[in-house]
């Protein structure tokens, strides 16, 4: 069985500014989570991302401002020690985080940054891609994408809908988790992207209003707004703090 992302986490060095910020620009509502100095952003009744502030040993390893992503795993323990197997890096081992869940903190073989959990509780019906508020891409600037994609298939059952050709940019790997309709893309990256990362579009209604709110509450647009092969519309951008993510939408 494939298994995806189903969380979506921002490590930042202020959390009040970048509560703030994703309020205004995504439209996302916030409160704290009961017992741990942890913000839980919402779209409607659903959460969708947690806040927190970047932790010391993070800094310490010279990790910026970023967004994190989980992918739901049965076995914690075992889905670490198969990315270690594979020549990815662990950076915490497995370990509980009471009434949410066992988690750990590994990175792909070529250096991109993710999480493994097994939550408790009942899993979360999904929701269409395109619902404003939720993350409807995922896109992963890899060393080499080939290499990148062998690697998620093999250890999370993904599956590849089809390889877009950008030209200049090389290739585009559309992939697939739990169902034919593609929820991300795999490149190699450009030259400007200084390492491997996971990037994630926060679904918008509308990218032009979307790219100005951005601008308005101090991020910075770093590419876009422009249309994609698909119809939809993007925009690229950083937060005041630094953290990198994008907006999506299906209209201009």
């Amino acid at each position: 069985m494939a298994s995806g992302f189903f969380w979506y986490e921002l490590m930042t060095t202020d959390v009040a500014g970048a509560e703030a910020f994703y309020k205004n620009v995504v439209g996302w509502t916030s409160e704290p989570f009961a017992g741990m100095d942890y913000t839980i952003f919402s779209a409607g009744e659903r959460a969708v991302a947690g806040l927190m502030l970047l932790p010391e040993e993070a800094k310490a390893m010279g990790t910026p401002p970023c967004w994190m992503g989980y992918i739901h795993a049965r076995d914690v323990d075992a889905a670490t020690a198969g990315v270690k197997k594979a020549g990815g890096a662990v950076y915490r081992e497995p370990a509980d985080i009471p009434d949410v869940g066992r988690f750990s903190v590994v990175a792909d073989p070529q250096g991109a940054a993710f999480m493994l959990m097994s939550p408790m509780g009942p899993d979360q019906p999904p929701v269409p891609r395109m619902t404003p508020g939720h993350v409807g891409w995922h896109e992963l600037y890899a060393g080499d994408y080939k290499s990148a994609f062998d690697f998620y298939a093999g250890q999370y059952g993904w599956t590849k809908v089809r390889e877009f050709d950008m030209g200049e940019m090389g290739i585009y790997l559309i992939f697939a988790s739990d169902g034919e309709e593609g929820i991300g893309g795999i490149m190699t990256k450009p030259p400007q992207v200084p390492a491997p990362a996971w990037q994630f579009y926060f679904n918008v209604t509308n990218i032009q209003a979307g790219a100005k709110r951005i601008t308005d509450n101090g991020g910075k647009i770093t590419f876009g707004p422009m249309e994609v092969p698909d119809g939809s519309w993007v925009v690229n951008a950083q937060d005041p703090q630094g953290a990198h993510f994008a907006l999506l939408a299906a209209k201009p």
